[in-house]
C-alpha cells in the first residue's frame, strides 16, 4: 500500500502524488472501500481509484534508477517496426506504450528517431507515438532525477556524451 505523499506511476496518466487514503464519500464510490486520491505532478485534477485495484499503478524510479537507466540507453536496440497499415502501426505502439515501462519506452522513442534518421518522413502515428512515449519518459525522469521535465533531455544527452567521452 502506498503513503499520502508518495510519487507513483498510474497508468497513462504519468506520476501522480498520493494526496489521501480512504473511502469516498461521493456517487458511485463503492461503500466499505478504500480508494487512493491522486493528483498528477503534471497536470491537474484528482483521480480516485480503489486501493485494491488492478490498474497499473507502482512507485517512481528512484534517482538511481533513472542514472542507471540514462547509463544504458545507447545499449538498448533500435528495433525499428515498419508498416505501412496506420492502424497495425499504432497497435503495435500502444502495446509498447501500455507496458508503461520505462526501458519499452525508450526503445519505442530509440524506434521511432531512428526510422526518421533514415530520410523517411514520420507519419502522425508516428510523431503522435512519439510525443506520447517522451512525455511519459521524461515525466518519470524528472520526478525521479528532481528537474523539470522540459530540462530532462538536455540532462540524458549530457550524460550519454559524457559516458561516451570516458
Amino acid at each position: 500500500m502506498y503513503q499520502v505523499g508518495e510519487l507513483v506511476v498510474y497508468g497513462a496518466e504519468g506520476v501522480c502524488r498520493v494526496a489521501a487514503i480512504g473511502p469516498l464519500e461521493m456517487r458511485g464510490a463503492q461503500k466499505g472501500t478504500d480508494y487512493y486520491t491522486l493528483t498528477p505532478l503534471y497536470g491537474a485534477g484528482k483521480i480516485f481509484i480503489p486501493v485494491d485495484t488492478n490498474v497499473s499503478i507502482r512507485p517512481v524510479m528512484t534517482r538511481e534508477e533513472a542514472e542507471a537507466l540514462i547509463d544504458r540507453i545507447p545499449e538498448i536496440p533500435e528495433e525499428v517496426y515498419e508498416n505501412n497499415n496506420p492502424r497495425l502501426l499504432n497497435e503495435h505502439y500502444q502495446s509498447l506504450l501500455k507496458s508503461y515501462d520505462c526501458v519499452d519506452l525508450v526503445r519505442l522513442i530509440r524506434a521511432i528517431y531512428a526510422k526518421g534518421r533514415r530520410g523517411r518522413r514520420l507519419g502522425q502515428v508516428d510523431e503522435r507515438t512519439f510525443k506520447r512515449a517522451e512525455e511519459m519518459l521524461h515525466g518519470e525522469l524528472a520526478a525521479a532525477l528532481d528537474i523539470p521535465p522540459d530540462q530532462v533531455k538536455d540532462y540524458i544527452c549530457r550524460r550519454v556524451e559524457a559516458m561516451e567521452q570516458v
